[in-house]
């Protein structure tokens, strides 16, 4: 099954070359490397590295469009001949056997859409991470089924659908159609494609040995600085499945007094009035 493998990105340099340097490690990977460079000339000029098709993608670096991004790796994907679309964040380490296990139970479980644990990692030491460990340090996030390597678990609930780490073979991808471009900036993308995949008709699937390790840095939680891409695309996402995405944040902002509660119109920011 032809597989390629699709980042996207925004500066995260450091977190690309070491995704690039695992990736060097594995006996088996994708046949083709696509990186969406996202308002990224730098990123951009990894062009001519065997086997990596890059696509440039203009965009506004305060608001990213991710939706649109993932959707023109796929199309490069596909126009290269690509038979299994293996996605995977740019902050994201693959596991040795992750290609192999998501072309394993594409093979298995035709028509899913297919996910893999996700181990979060603590901040590397001086020497940075050990990528021959990885391994090791394998305990995957406990919000999401996580089966043994070898295994897969067919089902659950959509709304567990994360893209840090998912795969699915073309035919599903287009019987899906796509990430919704609508949305753009920060959250609600990936929650209204799992979304669309229950509306296709498209069930989980939990892919044990497609394990990928999520580099550590920083965040901001709750995340104050994208909060009006949060309400644009919570609001967008309620407007078409008829609920709120992403409480806990608008949760989080609702009690620093940035956010309240309309009961008929949901969510919506606090104008405070100058004295």
């Amino acid at each position: 099954m032809r597989t390629a493998l699709i980042t996207i990105a925004h500066g995260r340099h450091e977190h690309w070359r070491m995704q690039r340097a695992a990736l060097a490690r594995h006996a088996s990977t994708a046949d083709r490397h696509v990186l969406v460079a996202i308002a990224d000339p730098h990123l951009e000029e990894d062009a001519g590295i065997p086997g990596l098709h890059v696509v440039p993608l203009s965009g506004d670096p305060t608001r990213l469009p991710l939706a649109q991004a993932r959707n023109r790796g796929a199309a490069a994907a596909l126009a290269d001949g690509a038979e299994l679309l293996v996605f995977l964040d740019v902050d994201c380490l693959p596991g040795p056997e992750l290609v192999d296990g998501y072309r394993a139970a594409a093979a298995q479980s035709r028509g899913h859409l297919l996910c893999g644990p996700v181990t979060y990692l603590d901040p590397p030491g001086p020497g940075g991470y050990d990528l021959d460990a990885l391994p090791d340090l394998d305990r995957p996030h406990a919000a999401r089924p996580a089966p043994e390597p070898g295994e897969v678990v067919a089902g659950g609930p959509h709304e567990l659908f994360w893209s840090l780490s998912f795969a699915l073979d073309a035919d599903t991808w287009r019987r899906i159609g796509g990430f919704d471009e609508a949305y753009a900036g920060y959250g609600g993308e990936d929650t209204d494609f799992g979304q669309r995949a229950r509306r296709a008709g498209v069930d989980l699937a939990w892919v044990g040995s497609a394990r990928a390790y999520h580099q550590h840095h920083p965040v901001e939680s709750p995340p104050v600085r994208h909060i009006d891409d949060i309400l644009r695309n919570g609001r967008l996402f309620a407007e078409r499945w008829g609920w709120w995405p992403m409480t806990g944040w608008l949760d989080a902002f609702t009690d620093l007094g940035l956010v309240e509660r309309d009961p008929v119109r949901g969510y919506r920011r606090v104008r405070r009035e100058h004295a």
